[in-house]
């Protein structure tokens, strides 16, 4: 027997049978998605707020691309279950996507008191990083990477930059020297990407396993870090709780910022709006950022949820159970997005709201940290390097293939280079109080680089 249709059911005659026919299902994999997910989606809406999808071969899910929906989901508690236990058995144990979807003792893929527990750890352990601390970090980091290729006049601002910068300050944050940097990012990328079972799975285990030495580490000795203050918080978590919480926070922390930085940088550098002189002003990182939450959020497709019951929501039968995810992307620009160099707001629903950090209980615990990250990497090297830009269009740019994130393989660009023997300040003699302060296309600055004084500094912490 099915149950009521849930909140958020479309309105009008009894729904159909459960045992309505199977639809196509479409692939959030593959060239095609990578190159034009925005295509896939309007394709998509011809099956209303719900559509169904597959995530790897022989995995499907639906997806829900519609913006009411998506929030009717992500607020109704009662009828939505993030536990993923009873899916995960369906699915073959070497599935490239089970290492992102299979439940673990963490704040993402539990409900209700458990929940809340966990969740109470992460946002007390980051309440403790005050905004101009966290921005210091940023900035030592930034400086070290751009005094890294600076000479060089040209740079991938994905490897060298984009990802460096949370890949250091997550492990400063969390007690790791930046030296092991390289090693987090191969572990999280591979779990991403899951090109194969072999490669997904050997991340899955090596990510756990940095982690768990990580740990094991500070059980002996504490320190001032998120790692020892999650060992030593209230609510008295176990050391597998206190893992996997890190495991959930630095990969949460990880490729969502690199893609955040990434995608805004490629958006900046195509438009010369973002860029000011000494007599009119321009777009800021803070737009740049706002524009890619709506229009190409980092992670493109997740918030996986499971009916705990059959359900008729918004037009669509669904068995208790079954994977559902939305797209905060499609779900952002169901009336419309703004393209790079286009003029205008995002045009997606909520009056400019957006669900790049998803909504409800289980929205992003540290939305505030993960912004002012972005913003202050994108205004240190755009004030050092003022005259940055991509070497290829925009429309030439290539992103990685999967089904959850909106990702770029690289951002080529060049610049004038900049040297530590020129005058005035450079990365290379900097403190983190010390920097330019705008940007500026070439033609605007002396030869030694020195900017021009219009800020591009946040408005706020």
């Amino acid at each position: 027997m099915s149950s009521p249709p849930s909140q958020g059911a479309a309105p009008g005659p009894m729904p159909p049978p459960l045992s309505q026919p199977s639809h196509e299902v479409t692939p959030l994999y593959g060239q095609e998605f990578a190159d034009d997910p925005h295509a896939v989606y309007a394709r998509l809406r011809r099956y209303g707020a719900v559509a169904p999808v597959e995530l790897a071969p022989g995995v499907g899910a639906l997806l829900v691309i519609d913006y009411r929906a998506a929030l009717d989901l992500l607020h109704d508690t009662e009828t939505w279950s993030k536990d993923s236990r009873s899916w995960q058995d369906t699915v073959p144990s070497d599935s490239p996507i089970l290492p992102m979807l299979e439940w673990r003792p963490n704040v993402l893929w539990n409900d209700g008191e458990t929940h809340e527990r966990y969740r109470q750890v992460i946002t007390d352990g980051f309440s403790r990083f005050e905004p101009s601390e966290m921005r210091d970090h940023v900035m030592e980091i930034a400086d070290t990477l751009i005094s890294r290729f600076g000479a060089t006049g040209e740079a991938d601002l994905i490897s060298q930059y984009a990802r460096s910068v949370p890949l250091m300050l997550l492990n400063r944050l969390f007690g790791l020297p930046d030296s092991y940097a390289d090693q987090l990012y191969t572990a999280v990328a591979g779990m991403l990407d899951g090109k194969t079972p072999e490669e997904a799975n050997e991340a899955n285990a090596a990510f756990t396993g940095y982690v768990t030495e990580l740990v094991t580490a500070k059980l002996q000795q504490r320190g001032p870090d998120l790692t020892s203050w999650f060992l030593d918080h209230p609510v008295g978590l176990s050391t597998e709780e206190v893992v996997h919480q890190i495991v959930l926070t630095m990969a949460a922390g990880l490729e969502p910022a690199t893609n955040l930085i990434g995608n805004a940088l490629a958006r900046m550098l195509s438009d010369d709006r973002y860029y000011s002189t000494l007599s009119g002003g321009g777009l800021t990182p803070r737009d740049a950022i706002h524009d890619v939450l709506h229009n190409e959020p980092p992670m493109s497709n997740y918030s996986a949820h499971f009916p705990r019951r059959d359900i008729y929501f918004h037009g669509t039968w669904i068995r208790a159970g079954q994977l559902v995810m939305v797209s905060y992307a499609a779900a952002n620009t169901q009336r419309g997005r703004t393209a790079p160099g286009q003029t205008g707001g995002a045009k997606g629903s909520g009056g400019g709201a957006h669900l790049a950090w998803a909504a409800g209980p289980h929205t992003c615990p540290v939305p505030h940290h993960a912004a002012l990250l972005a913003m202050t990497a994108i205004e240190r090297l755009t004030a050092w390097l003022s005259d940055i830009e991509l070497t290829v269009g925009h429309d030439q740019l290539v992103y990685r293939h999967g089904p959850f994130h909106r990702a770029l393989a690289q951002l080529p660009a060049r610049f004038t280079p900049i040297s530590p023997h020129q005058a005035g300040a450079t990365p290379w003699d900097s403190s983190p109080q010390q920097a330019p302060s705008s940007s500026t296309r070439s033609g605007e600055t002396s030869p030694e680089k020195q900017p021009v004084s219009a800020s591009v500094g946040p408005r706020s912490s």
